[in-house]
């Protein structure tokens, strides 16, 4: 039977898992952090925490809709060139076929749903 996920703070939030450097990164030593909560559907919800590094992003296979809750990161679209500088507060949709590139300057930490 489904239930309530309620996670409190997820700025302070301690429980983040360790999970070795963002695969295909070009610059920096991203490490992630990830803490996944369960949905009850094929969707991928929770925290995610990236150290800074950069890495690009080619024909996104799904749609990721995410808010930022900590730290600072440039996201930069291929198809227009358009940089994008996004911070706590921030609130961003990544469609399927986007590619462009992240830049993490400052450590990122973002709720999450990928579908």
């Amino acid at each position: 039977m489904p239930t309530l996920t309620h996670l409190s703070n997820v700025v302070a939030l301690a429980d983040l898992q360790p999970v070795g450097p963002r695969p295909g990164a070009d610059s920096g030593d991203p490490q992630l952090k990830t803490l996944d909560v369960p949905s009850g559907t094929q969707a991928k919800v929770g925290v995610w925490e990236c150290e800074p590094g950069g890495w690009p992003v080619v024909d996104r296979p799904d749609t990721e809709t995410c808010y930022i809750v900590a730290g600072k990161a440039k996201i930069t679209d291929d198809e227009t060139g358009r940089v994008v500088e996004v911070s706590a507060g921030d609130f961003l949709t990544l469609p399927p076929g986007w590619s462009g590139r992240w830049d993490v300057i400052e450590t990122v930490r973002k709720v999450y749903a990928i579908f």
